[in-house]
């Protein structure tokens, strides 16, 4: 008598989703839809974001990351308070 496999549940409950960083569905959404709309994969996207966000923060670069030789760097000042 043959055996009888269990019937394969759809496709949202078929496996649990395994993620490399912590992210709610909506976030992954979020992301998803930012690197569609700019042409990246996803991966490429969050590359994108981050060196932005450094050059935000470290306009000068840090020890070990420096500027470009032709890139423009403002001269560090005071930082800005932002109003209350």
């Amino acid at each position: 008598m043959a055996t009888r496999k269990p019937p394969i549940p759809p496709p949202s409950k078929a496996r649990k989703k395994v993620r490399t960083f912590s992210a709610t569905d909506e976030e992954v959404h979020m992301l998803e839809a930012l690197a569609a709309y700019h042409g990246f994969s996803k991966s490429a996207m969050l590359t994108s974001l981050v060196k932005m966000e450094f050059w935000r923060v470290f306009p000068a670069g840090t020890a070990i990351v420096k500027p470009h030789a032709h890139a423009r760097v403002k001269p560090a000042g005071p930082k800005e308070e932002e109003p209350s």
